[in-house]
C-alpha cells in the first residue's frame, strides 16, 4: 500500500519552487544594492548633532551646529553623548529598514523544512 504525503509547498512543483526562490534572489539582491545606497539620518540634542549613514553602516556625514559647543558648556562627555544617540539612531533606521523591506520579499516564501525561516 502506498502512503500519499499531502503537498507542503502550497501545490508547487518543485521547477515552480526553485524559479520563485531564484526570483526572490535576484529581487533580494536588487533590493540589498539598493538599500546599500540609501541614506539615513538621524539627531540628537534637539538638532544640534546630526548624523547620515549609509546602508552599508558608513558614517557619511557628521554635522555639529555652533551651539552645541555652547550648551555642552566645555563638556566634550555631552557632544560625545550626543553623536553616539545620532549615530545609533540612524543606523536602527537602517537595519529596520532592511529588515522590512527584505521581509516584504521573502514572505510569500514557504519551504517545507524550514518554519519562521521565510
Amino acid at each position: 500500500m502506498k502512503v500519499r504525503i499531502p503537498n507542503q509547498n502550497g501545490g508547487m512543483s518543485q521547477q515552480q519552487m526553485l524559479k520563485k526562490v531564484q526570483q526572490m534572489q535576484e529581487d533580494m539582491a536588487n533590493l540589498q544594492a539598493d538599500l546599500d545606497e540609501r541614506e539615513y539620518s538621524a539627531e540628537a540634542g534637539g538638532g544640534l548633532v546630526s548624523v547620515t549613514v549609509t546602508g552599508k553602516h558608513e558614517v557619511k556625514a557628521i554635522n555639529i551646529k555652533p551651539e552645541a559647543l555652547e550648551e555642552c558648556e566645555g563638556d566634550p562627555e555631552m557632544l560625545e553623548d550626543f553623536l553616539i544617540i545620532a549615530l545609533n539612531e540612524a543606523i536602527t533606521k537602517a537595519v529596520e529598514t532592511g529588515e522590512t523591506e527584505m521581509g516584504a520579499i521573502t514572505s510569500g516564501l514557504n519551504i517545507p523544512g524550514l518554519p519562521g525561516m521565510f
